[in-house]
């Protein structure tokens, strides 16, 4: 669980307890899923999470009319290291994907990346997320890489957001 469980999201994003406006603007470490070509995306992603994964990610929720912060968390959203996420924001990408598989030398690669994530909610249905970083930005962190022969390749036992000793969070 990250710092806001469900009950606590719905109460933050119905309106701004200072004004009354309903436009939020939601900041997130989100799944991002990419398609690796020698290394390099194949495109910008997609978005790899669902509604409890998203609230799990939310680290900011601010008014867009008066700024009033309605929720703000520094713990990190994968391990819930206190502080974390500040610094985590800031370093850039620790491990760039090899250009091939280190095992059989496949050209194509999968990648999971936590991405951190923008979202202005205007009640209704939000548009999609815009992403804050691009592999290689500070605060884009590879969770996972994937050959399709070999399955997956250096996995760590560490956050990949803040890089943290284990033992990590389930993630919902």
């Amino acid at each position: 669980m990250g710092a806001l469980d469900e009950a606590s999201f719905e109460r933050i994003v119905k309106a701004c307890s200072a004004c009354g406006g309903t436009s939020l603007e939601l900041r997130a470490y989100l799944d991002r899923r990419f398609e690796l070509m020698l290394g390099d995306p194949n495109d910008d992603g997609r978005w790899a999470y669902d509604g409890e994964k998203f609230i799990d990610g939310v680290y900011r929720v601010a008014c867009t009319s008066c700024g009033k912060v309605a929720h703000e968390s520094h713990v990190c959203p994968r391990c819930n290291a206190a502080d974390a996420l500040p610094a985590a924001l800031d370093l850039p990408t620790r491990a760039m994907p090899p250009k091939r598989c280190p095992s059989c030398r496949a050209t194509e690669l999968t990648m999971l990346a936590f991405v951190p994530a923008v979202v202005v909610s205007a009640g209704g249905r939000p548009p999609p997320p815009k992403p804050l970083a691009e592999l290689g930005d500070p605060g884009f962190h590879v969770i996972s890489l994937v050959c399709e022969e070999c399955g997956p390749i250096d996995e760590k036992d560490t956050c990949p957001i803040c890089d943290a000793p284990g033992p990590l969070r389930e993630r919902p």
